[in-house]
């Protein structure tokens, strides 16, 4: 293909409608390994959790984890698909480094969960917030591949690296695979409806308990299927499949930049290629990785050492009653309880922050107070140490702790933000910080009153135009008070006790 410029995608989409299909991999949060008992423990050193299962050799024998076969259903369920009656593993065979037995233990024409659907909602930025219904296709259960590390180069890629090193600690971890049938949506939603499905699918696992879904340690990841149609056609084009995709943002931006790539291949008249793409976080674009291979491609047959999966239907309706209330429903319960309004819980979604104002009201702070502290001052601290918000050193127990701190008078707003200063730097409880930095807020009228005196002195202009019934002026009095007092006078009684005086 000769090199192209990008089409603008606002003008890609006058002429073409985007068809997305989205694999999302899941892996589930098991003790041990899908067919071995190795350990499935997050960042161990490299290739100490390996056996000769996971690792391939000859003569070993795989078993099935029964625990990841009830979350794979409970998935299913949760994804309103058909639990089959009798399912089985294949081997998919292709060679890659990280695959030590060449060939993935998978599962192909009988999947374990299939024919469902989820329902998403998109919240354009003009506009009401949309309902889009994904058709899942199928959720089928396989192993995860071990880990490249390509080293040398500027990109980590292995274009351009010296050597590469493998680490198979996560070869052999439980996977579910999730695949939508063909999305079409109006154009301009495409990409925000990729995101909003994949975030969906993640609040989805958590609520389940089946996986931390974390995307940034690849517990969670997406594969973006795209193909363009000419508008009004009902032909399928050429896709591209961007893989290991791994932020909701950047599922949205690979959808853009994909749209715009085969735009500008089609208008100038070549063919796009079946490939996998590569996708760049740096700058949002996406670079050819191998020819993709249709399904005869990797020699589907039954997996000769493992027995068929036949849930019993007693089993499965036990499952169903172990669901919990679908992210949703759950949302909408929550913003009505709270009072929140629809930007309110936008912008609290957003903020990745749901759980943590949860938990705060959980633990005794109102809805408003909660949110205040978790998408303002902290939402701050975590876009200044580059950490995500729930991996600041503070519990939803301790904001709560902070904000009753407020509630009784003991410190007020300001104060309350050098007592976080105390908690994030590990210091202790809110009560304690509070004690140790000698923060609470002053009330006594003998302090109090000295302060005002002093301020009324300094300030007779002032003081005069209060005696005068100019009573707003009194707030630069409540000033001065505050800074001699270093903010912890209590700005309500120092207001009365300076009315008293003048008035």
């Amino acid at each position: 293909m000769s090199r192209v410029t990008l089409v603008p995608f606002a003008e890609a989409l006058t002429r073409y409608e985007p068809v997305m299909g989205l694999e999302v991999h899941v892996e589930l949060g098991t003790a041990t390994k899908m067919f071995c008992g190795c350990p499935t423990e997050f960042g161990a050193e490299p290739n100490t959790q390996v056996c000769p299962v996971c690792l391939g050799l000859p003569g070993a024998l795989p078993v099935v984890n029964a625990k990841a076969v009830e979350s794979a259903m409970r998935i299913g369920l949760a994804l309103n698909c058909e639990i089959a009656e009798w399912s089985r593993f294949a081997r998919k065979n292709y060679f890659y480094p990280d695959m030590p037995k060449n060939f993935q233990t998978s599962q192909y024409d009988e999947p374990i969960a299939h024919d469902g659907w989820i329902d998403v909602e998109v919240a354009p930025e003009e506009g009401e917030v949309q309902t889009f219904r994904i058709e899942i296709e199928r959720a089928h259960m396989e192993e995860d591949t071990g880990k490249s590390l390509h080293v040398g180069g500027a990109t980590g890629r292995i274009h351009g690296a010296d050597h590469s090193l493998l680490d198979y600690n996560r070869a052999g971890i439980p996977l579910i695979e999730i695949v939508t049938r063909p999305i079409e949506v109006p154009g301009e939603l495409a990409p925000l409806v990729a995101r909003a499905y994949v975030n969906q699918l993640r609040d989805l696992m958590v609520a389940l308990g089946v996986s931390d879904a974390r995307m940034d340690q690849g517990s969670l990841r997406a594969d973006v299927n795209l193909s363009l149609k000419p508008s009004g056609s009902s032909v399928l084009g050429t896709r591209s499949e961007t893989k290991n995709v791994n932020s909701f943002r950047s599922v949205e931006r690979a959808v853009r930049y994909e749209v715009s790539r085969h735009a500008a291949i089609l208008d100038a008249g070549e063919k796009v290629v079946q490939e996998t793409r590569h996708f760049h976080e740096s700058d949002g674009s996406t670079s050819a990785g191998r020819e993709k291979s249709d399904a005869e491609d990797y020699r589907y047959f039954p997996e000769p050492d493992l027995a068929p999966v036949a849930p019993s239907r007693e089993w499965v309706e036990e499952l169903r009653g172990t669901l919990p209330e679908p992210p949703v429903e759950r949302r909408k319960r929550l913003q009505d309880e709270w009072g929140f309004s629809d930007l309110d819980m936008r912008d609290t979604l957003g903020a990745g922050a749901l759980e943590l104002v949860a938990a705060t009201i959980e633990a005794g702070a109102a809805p408003q107070a909660a949110r205040k502290w978790w998408l303002g001052e902290l939402a701050r601290r975590a876009k200044e140490s580059g950490a995500a918000l729930a991996d600041l050193p503070v519990t939803p127990e301790q904001v709560a702790g902070v904000q009753a701190l407020v509630d009784e008078g003991r410190v007020n707003d300001k104060l309350a933000r050098q007592v976080l200063d105390g908690v994030l730097a590990g210091e202790g409880t809110p009560e304690e910080v509070v004690v140790a930095r000698g923060l609470e807020v002053v009330s006594d009228d003998g302090a109090l009153g000295a302060a005002v005196d002093a301020a009324i002195a300094a300030n007779p202009d002032v003081a005069e135009k209060i005696r005068g019934g100019k009573v707003q002026a009194a707030g630069a009095l409540i000033g001065a008070v505050m800074k001699e007092m270093k903010g912890q006078a209590d700005a309500g009684r120092v207001r009365e006790l300076i009315l008293e005086r003048l008035s």
